[in-house]
């Protein structure tokens, strides 16, 4: 009687999937007693199917035995065995090719097929054990032992709970799997009985390998089969999970190379129509542009093989747009062109003076540069350093001398660089990868000989970045810049004929190992004549352009501009003269806008009208009249500055103390002076016993300003001995120098600087160690002017000189 309909049979392994009328049949061979089941049956090899008892399995027979077999059984009614080969490969299998394992079964029809082969639908009715093969020929008969089977009572509670797992995986099977139809779903659900559905399921679902399905068929317990079956639909599960993510990842992928191809063959459309490059147009239009490039054979060498790498790039990635880059790079950078010199010494002569008032010494270097380059045609680069006080023009220096060379000017700013690569570049396989600051700035200039000023080199700063000071040993040394490495661009590149200048306010801050490598030059501050030369030829000139006043609108007198210096600057550069030129300049301006009436000539009354009250107070030698002050001399960045040297004497038990910001070296002096004096107390007109009894009282104005350094040694014990003696030191006279335990004088820097300082004090003795008279030989008279120097070597002969009668 026909229980159930199934229009779907999952397929074995590998084979295709075959829609027949699926029917849990009962006929009479089924109530077959054990004593009517053949002994001897026809055995009929399977290739990878099992035939389970009580379902129906369609089954192509092709091999000539087995059609022979069929064919024999269908005619006569008889039954046959059912067993599985164990390699589906074999064409003609023995006893030995098959398992020992099998199901009796009936051929419930044959159909004749086209290419002379017949499917059999059979139905398993029972199983059973191959005893023995008694006759392989024309076909295998065997003697057999039927096995029974461990059935579990209708309404079993764990039976049911196991059958009802199976037919929730089977739907599951069949929803993951695309070629099932959908329909087969509700015929499992409609699948009744224990036995039915267990074989059935078995039979039908994907099991790989077959041997699995082999081990249900040997079950002789159903509750066991099914268990065994139950654990392998769940792995046919998981593995078809496995399967549909791949599918679906793949299909996206897929589905995004298709929009991928299709937007870029329209991208490609609309480039061609709006006549934009194509690659291989860029491709085209770089190498047109490398045959006219003169570069090294190393280098033409690395941009072909470059090249033909943006080539095989795929236009729509990232690489592609970081190899155009640098292809491009290569391309813009100058490589073998440079600029050709003006030689002429008279002309670049006349420019350095046209720009810049004074710094003889640097522009008599130029001058010796050009000599050398004229007579030898070809010489590596100078490397300078320019070190002094801001605003005396060493920045823009570098710009005048590539205009006197008839160069290209590149500017770098090392102020607060703490990051090697911005000297060496990064590697381009980084993402934003960019090229070093020197490249680039020859990229800029377009020659391989600029004049190229690095500003500040005593500020660089180094971290965990890496340090700048030591990539830059190798731009500044004149043997190893002609193969300089960046990072970016991978290839050595000659800055042998570039000339750079560096500026510097404080040598002490520059790597000794960059030190050694460069020319250093003192730019020091400029007097008040030359402030006021340069006023009337350069800063004035400057801002009547850059305020839009004719000539006649803005008339300085020398007066009023040494009032500006005197009263509204301090300093040893001409930056604060600019600003406050500047500031007259606005309010000329702003009164010639409000038609107001102008001075023909601008003094110093008018000077401070526009300024307001002045800012700056020279300390001159106001209060050197009373005992226990002394005026010094000291270096700053600014430039030369004068303090005073204050001493206070009060009963006590002789006790030392300092105030006025001094630094650790500053104090080391007082104390070296109050030991001195202690040693010779003769020298301050006293005893070692008095001495002892007074307290003394070091005190620098200013106290906000943190000072340091050793200049002021004679300074302190002229003070000591100044205020012990009660005995003020000569008038309009100061001090630098350092001094020792024994009493020497030891030479000081700053000279130049301080001597200026001095000047605008209205000092007119100094007072400093004889080998520092070297200096002062090598200073220009125009500094001196006006002032007298005595040089000593001794402490004695510091007092003895500012204590003497006038």
């Amino acid at each position: 009687m026909e229980k159930d309909t199934l229009k779907k049979i999952f397929g074995g392994s590998g084979s295709e999937v075959n829609i027949i009328p699926v029917m849990n049949i009962e006929s009479p061979v089924q109530d077959l007693k054990d004593a009517e089941l053949p002994d001897l049956l026809p055995i009929l090899p399977l290739r990878n199917a099992i035939l389970f008892p009580n379902t129906v399995i369609p089954v192509t027979v092709g091999r000539p035995k087995s059609i022979q077999l069929i064919n024999d059984v269908f005619r006569s009614g008889r039954l046959l065995g059912a067993v599985t080969q164990r390699e589906a490969k074999v064409e003609d299998p023995g006893p030995e090719d098959i398992y020992t394992i099998g199901t009796l079964g009936r051929v419930v029809k044959t159909i004749e097929m086209p290419d002379d082969t017949i499917t059999a639908i059979i139905q398993g009715v029972r199983r059973f054990n191959v005893r023995q093969i008694d006759i392989t020929a024309p076909y295998m008969m065997a003697r057999v032992d039927y096995r029974r089977e461990i059935i579990p009572a209708a309404g079993d509670a764990d039976m049911d709970a196991l059958t009802g797992s199976i037919k929730d995986a089977a739907i599951q099977i069949v929803k993951l799997t695309p070629h099932i139809p959908q329909e087969a779903g509700y015929a499992i659900k409609n699948i009744e009985g224990y036995d039915f559905t267990v074989n059935f399921i078995a039979s039908s679902a994907e099991i790989d390998p077959p041997t699995e399905k082999v081990q249900l068929l040997e079950m002789d317990s159903l509750h066991d089969r099914a268990m065994k079956l139950l654990e392998l639909l769940n792995k046919q599960i998981d593995i078809l999970k496995i399967k549909d993510d791949i599918q679906k990842k793949v299909k996206s992928e897929m589905d995004q190379q298709q929009r991928e191809y299709y937007l870029n063959n329209q991208l490609k459309t609309i480039q061609e129509e709006l006549g934009i490059n194509s690659e291989e147009e860029d491709v085209a239009e770089f190498r047109k542009r490398a045959k006219d490039k003169k570069w090294p054979a190393r280098v033409a060498e690395a941009f072909e093989k470059e090249l033909r790498k943006l080539e095989h790039t795929n236009p729509n990635s990232a690489d592609y747009t970081v190899q155009y880059g640098y292809v491009d790079f290569m391309l813009e950078l100058p490589w073998d062109n440079v600029s050709e010199d003006n030689l002429d010494m008279k002309n670049a002569q006349k420019v350095l003076d046209e720009d810049h008032y004074g710094l003889e010494k640097v522009k008599e270097r130029i001058i010796e540069y050009l000599a050398v380059l004229k007579l030898k045609g070809d010489m590596k680069s100078p490397i300078l350093c320019l070190y002094g006080p801001p605003g005396v023009g060493k920045t823009s220096l570098g710009k005048s001398i590539a205009r006197a060379l008839g160069r290209q000017y590149g500017r770098i700013s090392l102020g607060g660089l703490h990051d090697e690569s911005e000297i060496r570049g990064h590697r381009k396989t980084y993402i934003g990868a960019m090229p070093g600051r020197i490249i680039q700035t020859i990229r800029r200039a377009g020659t391989s000989n600029p004049v190229i000023v690095l500003d500040e080199i005593d500020k660089v700063t180094e971290d965990f970045h890496g340090d700048p000071a030591s990539a830059l040993l190798e731009v500044l040394d004149p043997e190893q810049n002609t193969a300089f490495h960046d990072n970016y661009l991978d290839i050595d590149y000659d800055l042998s004929k570039v000339l750079f200048i560096t500026t510097a306010n404080d040598v002490s801050g520059i790597h000794p190992a960059l030190k050694d490598r460069m020319e250093m030059i003192n730019v020091s501050g400029y007097l008040a004549e030359e402030k006021v030369a340069i006023a009337e030829g350069y800063l004035i000139p400057k801002q009547q352009k850059a305020h839009g006043l004719q000539e006649n609108q803005l008339k300085l007198s020398k007066e009023a501009i040494e009032t500006i210096i005197d009263s509204y600057t301090r300093e040893s550069g001409v930056r604060g003269l600019d600003k406050q030129i500047a500031k007259v300049a606005r309010l000329t301006a702003k009164k010639i806008a409000l038609e107001e009436s102008l001075p023909e000539v601008i003094g110093p009354e008018e000077v401070k009208a526009y300024l307001g009250l002045p800012t700056n107070f020279h300390d001159l030698q106001e209060g050197n009249e009373a005992p226990g002050v002394v005026t010094g001399l000291a270096w700053t960045q600014m430039g030369g500055e004068i303090l005073f040297v204050e001493c206070s004497l009060s009963e006590g038990k002789g006790v030392l103390s300092t105030t006025g910001s001094l630094g650790d070296v500053m104090k080391e002096s007082v104390t070296i002076a109050y030991q001195y004096l202690k040693a010779h107390p003769q020298l301050a007109g006293t005893t070692a016993k008095e001495l002892a009894k007074k307290d003394i009282h070091i005190h620098v104005p200013e106290g906000a300003i943190p000072k340091d350094g050793p200049s002021a040694g004679i300074t302190m014990v002229s003070a000591m001995a100044s205020a012990l003696r009660g005995q003020a030191v000569r008038s309009r006279i100061a001090m630098t120098g350092e001094i020792t335990l024994r009493g020497k004088v030891l030479p000081v820097g700053g000279i130049k600087e301080k001597i200026l300082a001095a000047k605008r004090a209205g000092v007119k003795t100094i007072v400093l160690s004889r080998e520092n008279e070297k200096d002062i030989l090598d200073i220009k008279p125009l500094y001196v002017e006006g002032l007298t120097f005595h040089y000593v070597n001794n402490i004695d002969e510091v007092l003895d000189f500012v204590f003497a009668t006038e």
